[in-house]
């Protein structure tokens, strides 16, 4: 029997790899210089010239696109937009990375993210949109809910955790809850991110391997691995009666991570006819010095201990 794996699978894992090199690469990264002490850039990987210099046109892609949604990030706060952004898909799609990219260099008081646990006890008994609506945007705000009221169409109802009454009242109500949204000057943009079968079990593998990950796997992402099929019902069937002119479905080809990324923050941008706003001449005042004022000593038990 051959355990080693094929070498096509190795070299998937590498790059996998290499992807979660990037992503913390680029979420630490404040200036554009790539330069040869980027991990994975010396001669102990097997990088081709082609992939490294796929790896730098990203890089360059993902930093111009963010400087485009700082713009978008300004008109909005300035025409008193309200912006509703949500991010479905299959667990281990890549809807997190997404959203990380999307909100790194971005006002937190203008754009958040919401990403609501299971119900409690409470909010089970009320209206079903009522915890959603609750962080809904005011004017000049953008909401991204890292998945949403759509959890009814797709794990509640793949793992019984709502009667077949509540799943179609769901469809019944969400086309027109959506629509009094759009009708009340609220932008709704819905992302499906599509992986394939292998690739969702890679990157569980990836997981299961990797502690710095482990806590992204619960019981239920493992049961959902059983269920692939159920849920890929359940999607089909979502899509079917919850894609309308006000809110249509935009799908995400999600298996290559990186291209995943530009391509959905690409279209978010041109889902809106943004202008660069003006911003005033910022002059730094120059500091005022009392001569009377004298600098207190920190106390030498209140300092962390310098260890780097």
């Amino acid at each position: 029997m051959n355990v080693n794996p094929p070498e096509s699978l190795v070299r998937r894992i590498e790059r996998d790899l290499m992807d979660s090199y990037d992503e913390e690469l680029e979420l630490e990264m404040e200036d554009h210089f790539l330069g040869e002490g980027m991990p994975g850039s010396g001669s102990g990987t097997r990088q081709t010239d082609d992939e490294k210099a796929q790896r730098l046109l990203y890089f360059r892609e993902l930093f111009r696109l963010q400087g485009e949604l700082v713009k978008l990030q300004d008109w909005v706060a300035s025409s008193k937009e309200k912006v509703v952004i949500l991010f479905e898909g299959r667990d281990a799609a890549g809807k997190g990375g997404v959203i990380k990219r999307i909100t790194q260099r971005l006002n937190p008081r203008v754009c958040r993210v919401v990403a609501l646990p299971a119900p409690n006890d409470r909010e089970r008994t009320q209206w079903y949109f009522q915890r959603y609506a609750a962080h809904l945007p005011a004017a000049g705000e953008m909401v991204l809910f890292d998945r949403s009221w759509y959890n009814r169409a797709g794990v509640e109802k793949v793992m019984g955790f709502c009667t077949d009454d509540e799943y179609e009242e769901f469809f019944r109500s969400v086309p027109e809850f959506e629509r009094m949204l759009v009708r009340s000057g609220v932008r709704v943009i819905k992302y499906w991110f599509s992986i394939t079968d292998d690739e969702q079990h890679l990157r569980f593998l990836g997981r299961i391997h990797d502690p710095l990950k482990q806590w992204k796997l619960s019981p239920m992402d493992l049961e959902s691995r059983r269920r692939w099929e159920e849920y890929t019902k359940a999607k089909e069937t979502m899509i079917e009666r919850t894609h309308i002119p006000e809110a249509p479905w935009w799908v995400v080809q999600a298996v290559d991570k990186k291209k995943a990324r530009l391509n959905c923050i690409h279209h978010l941008l041109e889902q809106f006819e943004y202008t660069e706003v003006p911003r005033p001449e910022v002059v730094l005042p120059g500091r005022v010095r009392n001569p009377d004022y004298l600098r207190q000593p920190v106390p030498e038990s209140m300092m962390v201990p310098e260890r780097y």
